[in-house]
């Protein structure tokens, strides 16, 4: 199938629809409504429809979208037909309970290997994922064909770190350091910080209060 012309937000909105339409074929649904998917989804149905229009006919008026159909349809848009390959660097608290997040799977994503400094003591926390010493990412990522990675280090390391990624062939970090990365273009960083996001989230408490 061709792929259509499609917007970074729009990306992002496939990605939360096969979430909500994961969790109607959990609970053996077998069609959805455009209105139904929508509120689920946070989105208006209009948007919705103007999404999933570069798809071709998938749905029938007054029936609505047969789950599974519309998941294949999605997730081979994606690339997502198997699990995608994703690396983590710092082992530490943070990377470790993100080892043992299993939404990521659920996402169509597995975390293959971990790396750090000290991987012997990130053995000792008992998660599954194999944690290995930093000198040996890039040769890691090359022969595994990783393109993601998840960044979880102190600020002060983590450009470095991104240096090395960049280098390697990463092509997109999802960043939980405290700093700001300075990568090529050709790299897309997602920023993830949560106190900044307390701090906003606090503010409109205030407000509201």
């Amino acid at each position: 199938m061709d792929k259509p012309a499609i917007s970074t937000k729009s990306i992002y909105r496939l990605l939360i629809y096969q979430r909500c339409l994961g969790r109607l074929e959990e609970n053996q649904v077998e069609t959805v409504s455009s209105s139904a998917l929508a509120k689920a989804a946070g989105v208006n149905a209009a948007q919705l429809r103007k999404d999933l229009a570069g798809f071709g006919q998938i749905g029938t008026r007054g029936l609505g979208y047969p789950v599974t159909d519309l998941i294949v349809t999605i997730r081979d848009f994606l690339g997502k037909a198997s699990f995608q390959p994703v690396i983590l660097i710092g082992a530490g608290n943070l990377g470790s309970a993100l080892m043992r997040y299993d939404g990521f799977q659920k996402g169509g994503f597995q975390v293959i290997g971990a790396f750090d400094l000290f991987p012997q003591s990130a053995h000792a926390k008992g998660h599954e994922v194999p944690v290995y010493p930093m000198d040996t990412l890039t040769t890691f990522v090359q022969q595994k064909k990783v393109t993601l990675a998840i960044l979880c280090v102190p600020g002060e390391h983590a450009q470095e770190i991104a240096n090395t990624l960049a280098l390697a062939g990463i092509g997109g970090i999802l960043n939980f350091s405290p700093t700001v990365l300075q990568v090529p273009d050709s790299i897309t960083v997602n920023n993830v910080d949560l106190a900044l996001e307390l701090e906003n989230l606090s503010y409109f408490v205030k407000q509201d209060s």
